[in-house]
C-alpha cells in the first residue's frame, strides 16, 4: 500500500513537467513562460526595434513563422523580421504555430551589427 502510495505521489509531482513541454511547432521544430517580467506598456514594430539601445524593453506582436536554431526563431510583424530567442521554460506548455498571432515581451539584445531580441514572455492572442 505505501508503494502505491508513494507511485501516486511522484507520479503527480512530475504531471506539471510534461505540461511544460511545448514551443513552437512550425518550420525548423523537430519534437521541441512566463515569470515576473514587467515589461513595457507600449508595442514597438520589428522596424523600431532596430533603432533601439542595447537591453531596452520592447513588446512586439506578430507572428513566429520559422525555428532557427536551438531557442532562436525568426519573428515577422508587417514592418520585417527580427530574430528572437525564446528559452525552453518560456514556452509555459504553449504551443506556436507561423498561424498563431503573438505578443512578445522581452529586451533588445545588440552585439555590434546584430540585433535580437531576448524573449521574457509569450502570449497567445486569440
Amino acid at each position: 500500500m505505501k508503494k502505491l502510495v508513494l507511485a501516486s505521489l511522484l507520479t503527480s509531482l512530475a504531471l506539471p513537467i510534461f505540461a511544460q513541454q511545448a514551443g513552437f511547432t512550425g518550420p525548423g521544430s523537430e519534437g521541441q513562460q512566463q515569470g515576473g517580467f514587467n515589461g513595457p506598456h507600449k508595442t514597438f514594430t520589428v522596424a523600431q526595434t532596430k533603432t533601439l539601445q542595447d537591453d531596452e524593453k520592447v513588446m512586439l506582436e506578430g507572428q513566429i513563422t520559422k525555428k532557427i536554431s536551438h531557442e532562436h526563431y525568426e519573428f515577422k510583424d508587417s514592418t520585417g523580421t527580427v530574430v528572437v530567442e525564446i528559452d525552453d521554460h518560456k514556452w509555459m506548455g504553449q504551443s506556436v504555430s507561423p498561424k498563431d498571432r503573438v505578443r512578445l515581451e522581452g529586451e533588445v539584445d545588440k552585439d555590434g551589427s546584430k540585433i535580437d531580441i531576448d524573449v521574457k514572455k509569450i502570449t497567445l492572442i486569440k
